[in-house]
């Protein structure tokens, strides 16, 4: 299996993973590390969750997020679908 991890900031885990379950996945586990399973080759970890202070006064939080596929085409497309779900546009 290849891996990636990425870094999501100022988005609830719990979003997170509920993107994962929009994309086919499973939950697996209810506790750090949060597992996500698909039938299409593929999981998704939400490895934890911290809070990161960008000023004295401005904190926002940092979910680690780990994804797993069988080969690198469905690897890349898993990471695409997946920062669709979490793309923000201001309006």
């Amino acid at each position: 299996m290849l891996k990636q991890e990425l870094e999501f900031r100022g988005i609830s885990r719990k979003h997170l993973g509920m993107y994962f379950e929009e994309l086919g996945g499973k939950q697996i586990t209810n506790q750090f590390p949060y597992i996500y399973k698909s039938d299409d080759d593929w999981y998704g970890e939400i490895v934890g969750e911290e809070e990161l202070s960008i000023t004295s006064t401005f904190k926002v939080n940092r979910v680690y997020i780990r994804f797993y596929a069988s080969d690198d085409m469905a690897l890349k497309e898993l990471i695409k679908n997946y920062r669709v779900k979490t793309r923000r546009i201001g309006g």
